[in-house]
């Protein structure tokens, strides 16, 4: 299934929201650990200029993929860290600061933390 995957900074955990389906654009699941395959990542950027402009935090980041409840986890090794931050780039970025567009596999894990392995820039 195709879902939207986004960090709940209020649960502490991330959202997974379907992009297909009966349940097309509503919050599906909530999970700590997610694996996504042929992953795409995605930012808003009218959602990012209005964090710089208020200062208050919006949904306007995260991950498009390929998912499957059933998968527990990805068994290629996965070892780039991905991060985001709005005040620094509109990208999601590699921990030496090269933007990352997309991914073969992604692993979300413990509520924040993002791995990607067949990275494409």
């Amino acid at each position: 299934m195709k879902v939207f995957v986004y960090r709940n900074l209020t649960k502490k955990c991330f959202s997974i929201m379907a992009l297909e389906g009966e349940r097309k654009g509503r919050v599906i699941a909530h999970r700590m650990f997610v694996d996504l395959t042929d992953a795409v990542f995605k930012v808003r950027e009218a959602g990012r200029q209005r964090v710089l402009k208020t200062g208050h935090k919006n949904v306007h980041a995260g991950v498009v993929g390929q998912w499957s409840d059933t998968l527990n986890s990805i068994l290629t090794p996965i070892t780039t860290a991905v991060r985001y931050n709005p005040k620094v780039s509109g990208d999601f970025t590699t921990e030496d600061g090269a933007p990352i567009k997309r991914a073969k596999f992604v692993e979300l894990s413990g509520g924040k933390y993002i791995f990607a392995g067949g990275i494409e820039q």
